[in-house]
């Protein structure tokens, strides 16, 4: 029994989540479970890799060091859902505590949250290193960079205690199943038994300042970016130089893709599956291809791992 009677009226406060999960398939919950204990493990060893290999003398740059806190961000993201699901896909009691629930919607919020303005951090280190090469290491220098991802995180902090703040502070009065595979927002407004047009209206301001903000100084950094390798003379220095934001790029697609599409109106727009998927786009895939993605884009990475495969 998940929930509690109130007073003297009838009514309930739900003290425990049921997660439904990622796939209804009972029958296949083994086959899901070593699935995403081999995603998980991937994403561990890889982003762990990138870090000791970027702690490498040759690597003491500022896009290297955005890449290692990345790869630590990413680390945690993964770690904040994946655990979780992989214990309910061999357990009957998929219940989540109200305090759990609440922990894991906040550290999911402000890992986003971090991440989306890291990301704008690393467009700014490309786009001084493409259109201010000269004064590259006086515009990131070290404190510089360290202010940029204190930033992140600040902000990740603030907009993720506001969120799940405002969640947690209105009330759950039954059902208490979240048709989802960890607490987030979307499903769980839908438990709500009180308006929630004035907290979706909240949320989808939230979205423009996390997401779409960040975003377009990305965008426009980008704009800046190509505009300055049109201008290259040589047809191998622009592809040379567009190499070294491939892979920041892609990531961008996937991870400001798959989360637009969730948070834009967190209640309604797509089925519940689909947004089980994408959700599932930033969780655990995202997380898992990004090291593979810088490593196969970045002849120096390479090269250094294929040093410490071969010691």
């Amino acid at each position: 029994n998940h929930t509690e009677k109130v007073g003297r009226s009838n009514c309930t406060t739900v003290t425990m989540f049921i997660l439904l999960g990622l796939f209804r398939h009972t029958e296949l919950q083994i086959l899901f479970f070593f699935m995403f204990l081999l995603i998980y493990t991937i994403t561990i060893i890889g982003n762990s890799l990138i870090i000791i290999v970027t702690v490498h003398p040759s690597f003491y740059t500022p896009m290297y060091f955005f890449l290692r806190v990345l790869s630590f961000v990413d680390i945690c993201t993964t770690s904040v859902i994946v655990p979780k699901m992989l214990v309910n896909f061999l357990s009957q009691d998929k219940s989540i505590s109200y305090i759990g629930c609440a922990a894991q919607l906040y550290f999911l919020i402000f890992l986003a949250a971090a991440e989306c303005y890291l990301l704008v951090a690393m467009a700014y280190d490309r786009y001084v290193a493409i259109c201010n090469p000269l004064r590259y290491t006086i515009m990131m220098n070290r404190k510089v960079c360290f202010s940029l991802v204190l930033l992140s995180f600040l902000t990740g902090n603030v907009v993720s205690v506001v969120q799940t703040a405002w969640v947690f502070t209105l009330p759950f009065c039954g059902p208490n199943k979240i048709n989802y595979f960890f607490c987030d927002i979307s499903p769980l407004i839908i438990l709500l038994c009180t308006e929630t047009s004035l907290y979706e209206i909240q949320a989808t301001t939230t979205t423009v300042l996390v997401i779409f903000t960040p975003f377009s100084l990305i965008l426009l950094s980008y704009i800046f970016i190509i505009s300055r390798i049109l201008t290259m003379p040589s047809a191998k220095g622009r592809y040379k130089t567009f190499c070294t934001c491939s892979s920041h790029l892609l990531v961008v697609m996937l991870y400001y893709g798959s989360g637009s599409l969730i948070y834009l109106r967190p209640k309604f727009s797509y089925p519940q599956d689909t947004k089980k998927l994408l959700a599932l786009v930033y969780t655990t895939i995202t997380p898992m291809l990004n090291p593979i993605i810088y490593s196969l884009r970045n002849k120096d990475v390479k090269r250094i791992l294929r040093t410490m495969i071969r010691k």
